[in-house]
């Protein structure tokens, strides 16, 4: 796969599998540094939210609102999943 992301991510693999489970760039590269970094320890514990092909359009909307998403009034659930993965 063809690198999406900054050349400051040490852990290609994690971030990539974290980005297509729905996690933002920020959160995934973060958590790929934490993992590859071996005087940190991130935990397997936290939230485990369904993939955004799994909520509904109006789940969807909220989140996208909670981000404050520009032009997500006027999205179909495919563009709000792509807005809300390119955070």
């Amino acid at each position: 796969m063809a690198k999406t992301h900054s050349p400051s991510v040490k852990n290609d693999s994690t971030y990539d599998a974290l980005r297509d489970k729905g996690y933002s760039k920020s959160k995934a590269a973060a958590i790929a540094n934490a993992q590859a970094n071996d005087n940190m320890a991130p935990s397997e514990k936290g939230g485990k939210a369904p993939p955004y092909e799994d909520w509904t359009k109006d789940e969807l909307m909220e989140r996208a609102r909670e981000l404050e998403v520009e032009g997500r009034s006027t999205m179909n659930k495919d563009e709000l999943i792509k807005a809300l993965r390119n955070g």
